[in-house]
């Protein structure tokens, strides 16, 4: 009997070895090791950040925030402020490139608006807490070099145009603005609030100020820009 048991524990080792030996390779046969495209997408910025300067304000961000640069460019180049979007990341993304992209640039403000590609569940699902716990991350970081951070809140999305069977978006998304808005007054941080300000009645974002639901048009970059500036233009007195 004692033989049989001794027997029996050999045959489970050899065949947890065999799997985890497996996996690996398995794995490693999926990754094409000369793609050097990064998850976090540390290559789009890295040639402009070595002649950026030192901006007044990064606005770390999504699709948002990088069709922001592009469409109302003058916007920044006038303020010195610099754009820091990628189109589809999700915070998580943001998180990990928020050195190479924000802290090496040395601004005096951050501005983070982030979270709606979460929502859309880009990248997987990601519970609103910690999408929440992704920015606040964000926030911890820039203060931790120096660095004063505004957080704007997700912007209304009733739905995605290309996740059309989410339709849970505003639950999820006032759920996570609110938890960012308790953390920033609890803790003496700026947000604010562009949900209320560019929602309509049905909690979507209008096409008047919008191309799609999701992304605002220049109607709606004129309604955020003011609001956004006076809140840098407070934090640099």
């Amino acid at each position: 009997m004692k033989n049989y048991y001794v027997t029996m524990m050999y045959a489970v080792l050899i065949g947890i070895m065999m799997t985890v030996s497996f996996l690996p390779k398995a794995y490693a046969q999926s990754i094409d090791i000369n793609d050097l495209k990064t998850w976090a997408n540390y290559e789009r910025y890295a040639e402009a950040n070595k002649t950026a300067g030192t901006p007044v304000a990064v606005f770390m961000g999504n699709s948002i925030t990088d069709n922001w640069a592009r469409m109302h460019s003058e916007f920044f180049t006038e303020n010195n402020f610099a754009g820091r979007g990628i189109s589809g990341q999700v915070t998580a993304q943001m998180l990990a490139r928020f050195r190479a992209d924000v802290l090496n640039l040395h601004p005096k403000v951050v501005v983070i608006m982030a979270g709606t590609n979460d929502v859309a569940r880009n990248d997987k699902y990601v519970p609103s807490e910690h999408i929440a716990g992704n920015i606040i991350s964000m926030v911890e970081l820039a203060q931790a070099h120096g660095i004063q951070p505004i957080i704007l809140s997700i912007l209304p999305a009733a739905e995605y145009p290309w996740r059309k069977e989410i339709t849970d978006s505003t639950k999820m998304i006032k759920d996570i603005n609110s938890m960012l808005e308790t953390y920033a007054r609890l803790n003496g941080i700026t947000y604010i609030d562009l949900f209320n300000l560019m929602k309509d009645e049905n909690d979507a974002l209008p096409l008047t100020v919008s191309m799609d639901g999701v992304h605002p048009n220049l109607e709606g970059y004129a309604i955020m820009e003011p609001v956004v500036k006076a809140e840098i233009m407070k934090l640099l007195k």
